[in-house]
């Protein structure tokens, strides 16, 4: 039997499609293997949205390469769409496909040669690579690759899957190579949402992660038009999911109606991602980003207002061309004066085929790095000043894997981790007293395992 071991790199979105495809290869018989020393096939589900993501995925080609000469290396995602005979020329690589044909990918693994799988047109494979490559037009493929059906045996290896429901993306930042290796934002029907979510919730999970590119679009390409909050409640009244989690959605998209709708289920965590990228107005306008500082706090500040306690996270992006030290002080300023409870901060990267890349006033590496380490230190002190307010309450958290004896790693609602005392299974809601404040995390002691819940609207 062919064993295999997949890799995924990158945004929750490619996370889900790599656990699909996980599924769909062992649908076709194949194995899970314990790491790529011993597979037979390593699949690479790469990411390309910074120079770092493409380092880190030819790294992995070449270590699985040097490790385990003989396997086969199937390379997909986003850095396979963007650079595909950069990929196809390094060493071990066997296979290269692209977004535009990741649905393919598990009825090309199972094939057992380097010549083209019969089932592919000729004309759609770029044959003077050194690989086998199979890429076209990511704007004319609109398939969102299928799950096979969950059982629970996959409850044990993630307590909270993502399920993506939207790709693609219609906005065309200047720093973004998303859009052109993604295609056009395009939404999975509802239906089959509901049907996915259902089938998750059967299979044990008690928790899900709705992710995409641009989340807050879906429904938006459907006639007649659907909102992401028409989502939101077919799921509530169709499915027996526990906990809804919300991942990235864009600040215009953040209505007074999806805030509403979230402050007031019980199911849906209170939990929101805000990508700001900066708090620069004269840094927003030369991003393309389509909302303004004044705009963006007024939506944080009604999540802060509507939900007192919840987790309030944002991207920012340090060393944008063009960022002076006093734009960056105008960004780090209103950054300090938000709720955030969290910050995802990324040092800009130049992306071939994008705007920035040929803007005027590029920031040397070593100040854009330096304006990310006090954005980090400006994170922490916030996270830590969130944390403080739990010690001594209790919360309902959910298990993220069985412990080791001594703890066990879980998350609240709010998007807190958790460590609680002793070993606990996984996939288990606990609720616990907040005891002391760990590093990066809260210390707890279990008080009552909640084993099930009334559903509600």
């Amino acid at each position: 039997m062919t064993e295999f071991f997949l890799q995924s790199f990158g945004c929750r979105a490619t996370q889900a499609d790599g656990a699909i495809l996980e599924r769909q290869l062992a649908t076709k018989g194949l194995i899970r293997a314990a790491s790529a020393r011993e597979a037979d096939l390593v699949v690479l589900n790469t990411c390309t949205v910074t120079a770092a993501a493409d380092q880190d995925a030819r790294a992995a080609i070449r270590r699985a390469h040097r490790e385990n000469p003989d396997a086969k290396i199937l390379v997909t995602g986003c850095y396979a769409q963007r650079a595909p005979q950069e990929v196809a020329a390094l060493p071990g690589v066997t296979w290269v496909v692209g977004n535009s044909h990741k649905h393919l990918v598990a009825e090309i693994a199972a094939t057992s040669t380097r010549t083209q799988p019969d089932f592919i047109p000729v004309e759609t494979v770029a044959l003077s690579a050194p690989a086998f490559t199979l890429i076209g037009d990511v704007f004319a493929h609109t398939e969102f690759i299928a799950a096979p059906d969950f059982t629970r045996e996959h409850v044990a290896e993630k307590t909270r899957p993502n399920l993506k429901v939207q790709d693609g993306c219609n906005n065309r930042c200047s720093f973004c190579i998303i859009p052109s290796v993604r295609g056009q934002s395009r939404s999975m029907p509802l239906q089959r949402v509901i049907d996915e979510t259902q089938a998750l919730a059967a299979a044990g999970y008690r928790e899900i992660v709705l992710s995409g590119i641009n989340l807050g679009q879906w429904g938006r390409d459907f006639q007649p038009q659907q909102r992401f909050t028409d989502l939101l409640r077919s799921l509530l009244e169709h499915t027996d999911i526990e906990k809804l989690r919300i991942s990235s959605v864009e600040p215009m998209d953040w209505s007074d109606e999806l805030i509403a709708l979230v402050a007031g289920s019980p199911r849906i965590a209170k939990h929101a991602h805000v990508p700001l990228q900066s708090g620069s107005d004269v840094v927003l306008r030369r991003m393309h980003r389509r909302y303004r500082p004044w705009h963006y706090a007024e939506k944080i500040r009604n999540i802060r207002e509507t939900m007192p306690d919840a987790a309030i996270g944002a991207d920012v992006m340090a060393g944008f061309p063009g960022e002076t030290n006093e734009l960056f002080e105008d960004s780090r300023s209103f950054i300090d004066n938000l709720p955030f409870t969290y910050l995802h901060v990324f040092t800009y990267s130049s992306r071939p085929g994008t705007r920035s890349a040929e803007m005027p006033g590029q920031v040397p590496v070593h100040a854009a790095r330096e304006r990310n380490r006090v954005l980090r230190e400006l994170a922490s002190q916030k996270n830590l000043g969130f944390r403080e307010g739990f010690v001594g309450k209790t919360l309902d958290v959910i298990t993220l894997r069985t412990g080791d004896g001594a703890s066990t790693e879980a998350l609240s609602d709010n998007y807190l981790k958790v460590r609680i005392a002793g070993q606990h299974p996984a996939n288990r809601v606990i609720n616990v007293q907040i005891t002391e404040l760990g590093d990066e995390d809260l210390v707890a002691v279990a008080q009552k395992e909640r084993d099930a819940v009334t559903l509600a609207v």
